[in-house]
């Protein structure tokens, strides 16, 4: 015991000391010692680009996926068409593993959205947003802006060294990977690292005078300029104004040339219940009872029957002039992929709900329309 003191206190003596000297820091960050996190509070990153309705953002040379609530690395692969112990092994992971939502996953090589995939992905999509009733924008299916930079973990970094390494704040690298709140990194993991946000001017630069030098002089009118033409009197200019004018176009030879739709067939019988509110509800919600009909407001061809993650059937018909009809809150199918309809042929049921209604779409291209507008 009479030892001890001795070494407690010669211990508190040298922290006070080292605590005195005005360049330690207990961080071991100090401006001298290469660890300065000043460089990254100087230089904000931009937010994570959004993903699309798989959870892919698309860069010019690589991919990521972020993986949703319950996700494991074999379901996440199933979903994109990947081999599970490949995306598992690129990433030092294992397939059962399970991931965080939110968690970001290396891709070891692009997945090809085709034409069928985009459909669906498309529909998937908003029906989500009609669920979940937000108004989250379109999800974007390629990032815009430059290609981050990715590092591979190695072994006994972490989080903050790998921050300092690239200038960029920790809180950054974390919200770009989906770290958890420990900042956990690990041995062969790949992180994507913040790219600088893109600070627009609020103005273009004035050139600058040179002080004492004063406002640069016009040059004087030059003395062999004639002078202006004199005004004409005031019956004249009316005259001349008269003449110059165009003439009256006659109004009732224009017309308004009518807009061209296509007439649909109302998919089932009944009231508007939701209606069309872009970046909201994407379609319209159209009460029936379970078990009705629905009929294709339109001949064309099944181009995808898919499900949502939460389990709702959705059916997506292909038209002329590049439209979608997208029917969902179905159930007992009658048609398959690839299949061709014809107008009002039966092609599943109302599925069983509180209220049963059906979500039908109208889509030209990628963009929702309001399906009132086609609808007789």
């Amino acid at each position: 015991m009479r030892q001890t003191r001795p070494v407690l206190i010669t211990a508190a003596t040298a922290l006070l000391a080292l605590t005195a000297c005005g360049n330690f820091d207990l961080d071991m960050r100090s401006a001298t010692n290469g660890f300065s996190t000043a460089d990254a509070a100087r230089q904000p990153s931009a937010d994570r680009p959004k993903a699309d309705a798989r959870g892919i953002i698309t860069y010019p040379d690589y991919q990521v996926v972020v993986a949703r609530g319950g996700d494991t690395v074999q379901t996440v692969a199933e979903r994109l068409g990947l081999n599970p112990v490949e995306l598992a092994r690129h990433n030092a992971l294992t397939p059962d593993t399970t991931l965080r939502g939110g968690e970001v996953l290396a891709l070891p090589r692009k997945v090809d959205a085709g034409e069928d995939i985009a459909v669906t992905t498309l529909a998937e999509s908003a029906i989500t947003r009609a669920e979940n009733g937000d108004d989250a924008p379109e999800p974007a299916a390629r990032a815009d802006g430059p290609q981050p930079t990715q590092h591979r973990v190695e072994r006994g970094e972490t989080a903050f060294q790998i921050a300092r390494l690239y200038s960029v704040s920790p809180r950054a690298l974390a919200d770009w990977n989906g770290l958890n709140p420990e900042m956990e990194v690990r041995e062969g993991q790949v992180l994507m690292i913040p790219v600088a946000a893109q600070l627009e001017r609020a103005q273009e630069e004035e050139p600058v005078t040179p002080p004492g030098s004063g406002s640069p002089t016009p040059p004087p009118p030059s003395a062999s300029t004639p002078m202006p033409e004199p005004e004409p009197p005031a019956e004249v200019a009316d005259r001349q104004a008269e003449e110059s004018r165009p003439p009256s176009p006659q109004l009732e030879q224009e017309r308004t040339e009518p807009a061209t739709t296509t007439n649909f067939a109302m998919p089932v019988d009944g009231r508007i219940i939701r209606a069309y509110a872009p970046g909201r509800n994407d379609g319209i919600g159209i009460a029936a009872s379970a078990g009705t009909n629905v009929r294709a407001a339109q001949a064309g061809t099944v181009a995808a029957v898919t499900k949502t993650t939460t389990g709702v059937n959705i059916l997506v018909l292909s038209h002329a002039d590049n439209l979608l009809t997208v029917y969902a809150n179905i159930d007992t199918l009658a048609v398959e992929k690839g299949a061709r309809v014809t107008r009002g042929q039966s092609i599943a049921k109302v599925a069983a709900g509180d209220p049963s209604f059906l979500h039908f779409e109208v889509r030209n291209g990628q963009d929702s329309v309001d399906p009132m507008r086609y609808l007789q």
